[in-house]
């Protein structure tokens, strides 16, 4: 297909015209949703507007359906699929939680093999407690000066496949929430080799698809499914996200995993963001996201001449763990400023009006995507000199590490589903975790279920909820308890 004859397809939106076509026909409603385009809700409808309650609606034949498309949401998948370079792609309305778990309950089944790296979200491992595949780790390596994990290591992955060659696929981050992008293409072509699939979590690399000079994507790089969160970097509402595939996977099975889990009412509201926001990624993608990358250049260079903090970007590249590095990603180290992120990002929020993605340790990131303008990064910058100056402190006893080797007891559906009892977090070292516990974002798991509690995770947990990180996982909302096993 040549660029006039994509540029033509993609200038359609065929959700969008659809609701526009119903909005005119004036339908008197006596199906669901209760509202009745907004009648029965005054409030709410002043609050989200008419023009948004107006297509709240359910699925019917002119809209098609989201569970079995063969009309207008079958050609919106359609256009999304040769978007995005794909055989088929599936519009997910239960956020890229249900494309990621979608994507591995189609690949394993119960005592099913999976490679994958420990920093995942915990998507997959709540996929691995409903499907009950074996998880095989391939801890990644750490950053000791900014004390974060990397990504998996050729060597690495080709030690996992030979010693579990029964495994049936090996998932991979592209990138990691910090950035960083493992060697997928080689990756691909080992797992193939083994007759693996694999698997790629893509939630923070839509712009990957339709940016110049980025890392490649999952499936340039062959591989076989993808889970991409349009709603992040893609610009379209929270919660909708996208699940690609490639030739060897099939479209019918995929489909039938996805109606176990995903909800009978689809919303019209997320299909047609998704919609409208493939067909301004399809045309102006390159021209936006060459402007994202300028901004955030521009600003690792003046936070870095701030002094104490490091911006890090495309230097830390060492051609296998950080094989390739995301240029969009505004990821600063805090740690040298005597700062932990967390107390950054809280400082920002509270005193600068600047909310910015999440706050660990050691640092902070602020997502940058085609919304940010350069005078709001100036703000930023601005804000993050000031809080130097006010609030430097020696570094002197910060926690540094973000990422501890999990030592693995059972699989996280065993211990999950496992008779359990719930201790204070000091009387639980040494016994095995039943449940999650990580700080939200970014959502990868400090415990997962069958992992072993250990004296350094304990510390890292009770540093995390000093320094003010939200967390979340446990049965305990004020995480005092924990359930072990008994």
């Amino acid at each position: 297909m040549d660029k006039e004859q994509f540029t033509k397809r993609q200038s359609k939106a065929p959700i969008y015209d659809a609701l526009q076509r119903f909005r005119q026909m004036r339908v008197v409603p006596f199906d669901v949703p209760g509202h009745k385009h907004g009648k029965g809700n005054p409030e709410l409808t002043e609050f989200l507007g008419q023009q948004c309650m107006s297509i709240d609606v359910n699925s019917m034949k002119p809209l098609d359906n989201l569970c079995h498309p063969i009309s207008v949401i079958r050609e919106a998948e359609d256009l999304m699929a040769e978007a995005f370079g794909a055989a088929h792609a599936f519009l997910m309305v239960g956020g890229t939680t249900s494309s990621v778990q979608s994507m591995v309950l189609s690949t394993c089944k119960r005592g099913d093999k999976i490679i994958l790296p420990r920093n995942v979200h915990r998507s997959v491992i709540n996929a691995l407690v409903l499907c009950g595949a074996i998880p095989i780790y391939v801890n990644p390596e750490v950053d000791q000066r900014l004390g974060i994990s990397l990504g998996m290591k050729r060597e690495q992955v080709a030690k996992a496949i030979r010693e579990n060659p029964d495994a049936v696929a090996v998932l991979v981050n592209n990138p990691t929430y910090y950035g960083i992008c493992s060697d997928l293409k080689a990756i691909v072509k080992m797992a193939h080799d083994a007759g693996m699939y694999c698997l790629a979590d893509e939630a923070h690399g839509t712009h990957f698809y339709f940016g110049e000079n980025m890392p490649i994507s999952a499936m340039a790089a062959g591989a076989d499914m993808s889970a991409v969160s349009m709603h992040k970097s893609g610009g379209s509402l929270t919660q909708s996200s996208v699940l690609l595939i490639g030739e060897r996977v099939s479209e019918g099975h995929v489909r039938q995993i996805i109606n176990l889990t995903q909800t009978t009412s689809g919303s019209y509201l997320l299909m047609s963001s998704l919609d409208i926001s493939r067909r301004n990624l399809a045309l102006r993608g390159k021209e936006v996201f060459n402007k994202v990358i300028n901004m955030a250049n521009y600003a690792r260079e003046e936070i870095n001449a701030v002094g104490g903090y490091y911006a890090f970007g495309k230097e830390l590249i060492n051609g296998d763990s950080i094989f390739d590095f995301d240029p969009t990603k505004l990821s600063v180290h805090t740690r040298e400023i005597g700062l932990a992120g967390i107390e950054v990002y809280d400082l920002l929020r509270d005193e600068y009006d600047i909310q910015i993605e999440f706050g660990d340790i050691g640092n902070i990131l602020a997502y940058l995507s085609i919304g940010d303008r350069f005078q709001e990064l100036e703000r930023l910058v601005s804000a993050l000199a000031e809080i130097r100056r006010r609030h430097h402190k020696d570094p002197k006893g910060l926690l540094s590490q973000e990422y501890i080797d999990p030592e693995v007891v059972c699989s996280p559906q065993e211990a999950f589903y496992a008779n359990k009892e719930s201790l204070p977090l000091r009387q639980s070292e040494g016994r095995v975790c039943s449940e999650f516990v990580m700080c939200y974002p970014p959502g990868i798991p400090i415990l997962s279920p069958g992992e072993k509690i250990t004296k350094e995770i304990l510390d890292y947990i009770e540093y995390a909820k000093l320094k003010g990180c939200s967390m979340t996982g446990p049965e305990d909302p004020e995480i005092k308890n924990i359930n072990v096993l008994k």
